[in-house]
């Protein structure tokens, strides 16, 4: 991958198009915060949103969406299905929910938010099904780890294009990293500044003194 800017990105393991850096909207309240964010975002070059169904927020999202003037085909949309709604046919209505409160007919990316036992694979079976139906361009998982993910590629019929785990310098899993990249399943960051606590540390000052950026610019491109 070549890191160029905010709008540079790499293909999925089926072409699809994802820009690599995104807005995470996680605890943004659904009401004019997660409106502006969202608009301001798309305004200064994002191109990928991410949301989920338990972050209760997803109607802000799509206002938000909407309210700007970039066209719905250029905005990588993502949402999760949450663990209360897993299972084949309470996703397939979880993705009707979700992209009815998001005001779009399809979804860019559509995740499992985590691996619930004895669920996971039902779960999985009904994104196949909306990827086949061409309700979503990409489907992945979240929180999957190596034993989750040999599970599922087990009997899968479509190997998860994505996995979103919680990485930053403070946790590299690097065998679940190498094992996603052999896969070609694009492993992408969740929290990469470790929910703020990265900032706290002494060798962000030293390091952006050394290079004259920001200590979110150096993180970003570090996980990058």
């Amino acid at each position: 991958m070549k890191i160029t800017d905010i709008t540079g990105g790499f293909e999925l393991r089926n072409g699809v198009f994802m820009p690599y850096l995104g807005l995470g909207t996680y605890q943004a309240d659904n009401d004019q915060e997660v409106i502006d964010s969202v608009k301001d975002a798309l305004e200064l070059g994002y191109r990928h949103i991410d949301t989920a169904s338990v972050y209760k927020n997803e109607e802000g999202v799509g206002r938000g969406i909407l309210e700007s003037p970039v066209a719905r085909e250029d905005i990588f949309l993502v949402t999760k299905v949450w663990n209360s709604e897993q299972g084949y046919s309470s996703t397939l209505q979880s993705f009707e929910d979700s992209i009815n409160r998001l005001q779009v007919d399809y979804l860019d990316l559509f995740l499992v938010h985590w691996p619930v036992k004895e669920k996971y694979k039902d779960t999985w079976r009904a994104l196949e099904y909306l990827y086949e139906k061409k309700k979503v361009r990409a489907i992945g998982v979240s929180n999957f780890l190596r034993h989750h993910l040999d599970d599922l590629l087990s009997d899968c019929s479509i190997v998860p294009m994505v996995n979103q785990m919680e990485f930053h310098p403070y946790l590299v899993q690097q065998e679940l990293l190498d094992f996603c990249t052999e896969n070609t399943i694009q492993y992408e960051a969740w929290s990469p500044f470790m929910q703020g606590k990265l900032f706290q540390l002494d060798f962000c000052k030293e390091l952006t003194e050394k290079y004259n950026k920001s200590a979110a610019q150096i993180i970003l491109r570090w996980n990058l």
